[in-house]
């Protein structure tokens, strides 16, 4: 599962050929998630409200890089990085 992006302590990460809707994936210490692209928001996970926060935030900031990269991850293509939460 190729990393896409880390910040804070967060990674995020995309499967390819992934089923839809279009989302990733993070992990945060022993927690994860699983969040929405076109809507940032979590879908399912157990991340506490800070970093949920800070990924919906992140995923804001970058919602095209986020579809393109779905796109390449579908057609398993190497994925393009995307620049942390500063």
């Amino acid at each position: 599962m190729p990393e896409i992006s880390r910040f804070f302590g967060i990674i995020v990460t995309m499967y390819f050929a992934d089923h839809p809707p279009p989302h990733f994936h993070v992990r945060y210490g022993n927690r994860k998630g699983r969040f929405s692209i076109d809507e940032p928001r979590m879908l399912e996970g157990d991340l506490g409200p800070r970093a949920q926060r800070m990924v919906v935030e992140w995923a804001g900031q970058h919602l095209e890089d986020l579809r393109k990269d779905w796109e390449l991850a579908r057609s398993r293509k190497p994925l393009a990085p995307i620049a942390p939460l500063e």
